[in-house]
């Protein structure tokens, strides 16, 4: 969303000029004898005056300092009637955001209800980090009136003004770091040096983020010198429930959101729930009077605001991308052993084709998970060196992140952070456990493997394709935040490249997409068709592999296709949701699920456009077409052998016949 923003003229103007008209006009009244006139002193007198009396009328809007609003997103999730639970719940809330407004220190969370029901008031504020508490409290007065009006009704919406940012969900939206909707506005004054300007503001914000990630309050502001004449002014800030790494990312993707007519515009914001950034070529905040060197004639426009990474070396040989060990991460056996009880069955967590994962706590005490790739993986060398690389260049809250790697005696094993609630499939294939997923909790999980793969195609330094999207390679963190896990065959692209091919297929039977299966054609629709899929499992609860009904086996594609076809889409739902659910929203999805697992994969959407249509209403959903593999068998033909995968393993080698 790309919305121009017209500057409000202040009065500061014109108090300057009637000042200066009652200094120099008498002077000029004066005759050659250096005596003022009658008629002299009588206009000068009346401008008094008058100038007094405009100077009476505008000065409370001065001191007042009114809050200026900026933008609004009504998201049309649901609404809620006059009376209602919910009602109360959200004049509880806001009532409570507005009453602390002047203690928080520039940020509160708050909930009326319960946390996760349906009538849940979740909210929060942000203020800018550099106004006074008092303003802060007008800020969040204003933007409580406001958006009650803005958006009627709604069970969520988010407004901002300059001065901070209000939202409330019925859902919870706390500690979470998110980056939709975002909002970019820019001013009208354009520059005539497009490309220094450019420069400059880039300089400057990636030095903002680097500095607002390393400080409490995960706030920054600062200013350069452009031209002689001509300083550019800076801020970010995140809200402070997230963690570093988030805040960095947030403002790393808020960063990549500034729209083209901002490298002309003198002056631009982009707001994210999250984080927001602003520049412009005026003082906007409060002056702390720090001034960066000016930038390099050869700064590049894109700053590295993420935290320092460890390094790592990508070669080109032969015309494929092979990555060199990450050696600042590597751990010796010793270790490892030591952490895991020399790999005790006490400490297993979890077994596959590819190996075990143990939980082990390191020396310094932190527990860790241990991924040991066993002998019989096919997981070679290249692979596991391939993972190495590419989870260490990764950080953001729906990946899972790599700590260390070990590469001793013939044994490959990974070390990564622990993740409590084991992974996805642990709980939505197990009949026991899936009932403690409920739909909120499915969304939420749903949601966040989106934002996922949208950092992965489009957010993160390299494109990554992961080409293994499962259930059981999502791990579920304690607050059932989904965390995208096994890179071991993802494919690196270039930032302009967006597909590939190969001979070798590697993945799991009833994830691939057809035009990968057959053909080894591979993109980042590949990961949309993977990602259809698991939305479809769960929503269902049921694996893809062993979806039945009645007596003939037919795929979870199948099945859907034909419950949406005959208008019983909501035949699909998991039993052991019950009722605690919105059947619109339930539809939406399937119909999300169903768009992404389409043939043709020009059919198949970009995975933000996924995430805006899991987030937004309003947007209007295509009519999807019958899905690849929808036969009442699973048997697929090919020229080329389609291996299922043991122990929902990944299949690493696939050779003709």
């Amino acid at each position: 969303m790309e919305v121009k923003s017209t500057p409000k003229s202040l009065p500061f103007g014109a108090i300057s000029l009637l000042i200066r008209g009652l200094i120099y006009l008498p002077l000029a009244l004066y005759d050659q004898n250096g005596k003022s006139s009658i008629m002299a002193c009588s206009l000068w007198l009346e401008l008094f005056i008058l100038s007094a009396i405009v100077v009476l009328i505008i000065s409370p809007k001065i001191t007042a300092q009114q809050p200026t609003y900026r933008y609004h997103m009504c998201t049309n999730t649901s609404t809620f009637t006059p009376n209602s639970a919910f009602s109360k719940n959200l004049n509880a809330t806001l009532s409570s955001l507005l009453s602390n407004a002047t203690i928080s220190n520039g940020f509160y969370n708050t909930s009326s209800g319960a946390l996760q029901g349906p009538d849940a008031a979740n909210g929060l504020f942000l203020c800018r980090g550099d106004i006074s508490p008092s303003l802060c409290q007008t800020c969040v007065q204003a933007s409580c009136e406001d958006i009650i009006t803005r958006c009627p009704n709604q069970k969520e919406a988010i407004i901002w003004y300059y001065d901070c940012m209000l939202r409330y969900s019925n859902r919870s939206i706390f500690a979470d770091m998110e980056e939709r909707p975002t909002v970019s506005l820019g001013n009208i004054y354009n520059t005539s040096n497009p490309s220094q300007f450019t420069r400059t503001w880039a300089y400057l914000i990636g030095r903002l983020v680097n500095k607002a990630v390393g400080s409490s309050k995960f706030f920054a502001t600062e200013y350069v010198n452009f031209s002689n004449f001509t300083r550019v002014f800076g801020l970010v800030q995140c809200t402070p429930d997230i963690v570093s790494v988030d805040c960095g990312t947030c403002l790393d993707n808020c960063f990549s959101e500034i729209p083209s007519f901002c490298n002309e515009n003198l002056g631009c914001s982009v707001y994210m729930p999250s984080c927001n950034i602003r520049f412009e070529s005026y003082l906007f905040y409060n002056d702390s009077s720090q001034l960066l060197p000016s930038p390099p004639t050869n700064a590049t426009p894109r700053p590295s605001p993420s935290p320092p990474l460890p390094p790592a070396m990508l070669t080109n040989s032969g015309g494929g991308n092979e990555f060199l060990a990450v050696e600042s991460l590597q751990l010796d056996l010793h270790s490892i052993i030591a952490a895991t009880c020399n790999f005790s069955e006490g400490n297993k967590i979890g077994e596959g084709g590819f190996g075990s994962v143990y939980k082990g706590t390191l020396h310094d005490g932190q527990m860790v998970a241990i991924k040991r790739l066993s002998e019989s993986s096919r997981q070679g060398l290249k692979e596991f060196r391939n993972e190495v690389a590419v989870v260490a260049k990764l950080q953001h809250r729906n990946l899972v992140r790599l700590l260390e790697f070990c590469a001793e005696e013939e044994e490959k094993i990974l070390v990564y952070e622990f993740v409590p609630n084991k992974s996805l499939d642990y709980f939505l294939f197990d009949q026991e456990k899936q009932g403690q997923l409920d739909w909120l909790m499915r969304c939420k999980i749903i949601r966040g493997i989106a934002r996922g793969l949208l950092y992965l195609h489009e957010d993160s330094r390299l494109r990554i394709i992961h080409r293994d999207l499962k259930a059981s390679n999502v791990l579920l963190y304690e607050d059932m935040n989904p965390k995208i896990a096994d890179f071991g065959m993802a494919r690196i692209c270039g930032v302009n490249q967006s597909r590939g091919n190969t001979t070798r297929i590697v993945g799991t039977y009833g994830y691939m997409s057809p035009e990968y299966a057959l053909l080894g054609e591979f993109s980042i629709k590949s990961d949309v068709y993977s990602y259809g899929v698991l939305i479809l499992e769960i929503i269902s609860g049921k694996k893809n592999s062993s979806f039945y009904q009645s007596d003939c086996a037919e795929g979870i594609l199948s099945y859907a296709w034909r419950l949406w076809t005959d208008g019983r889409p909501l035949e699909l739902t998991d039993q052991a949701l019950g009722k605690s659910f919105h059947q619109n929203e339930v539809t939406r999805y399937i119909h999300v699920g169903l768009l992404c697992v389409q043939e043709d994969p020009a059919d198949r959407p970009m995975i933000g456009t996924v995430l805006h249509m899991l987030t937004s209403f309003s947007v209007t959903l295509p009519i999807p077409k019958r899905p690849a593999f929808c036969v009442r068998s699973r048997t697929v033909r090919s020229s080329k052998a389609m291996p299922s995968s043991v122990n929902e393993a990944s299949i690493t080698e696939l050779y003709p016949r």
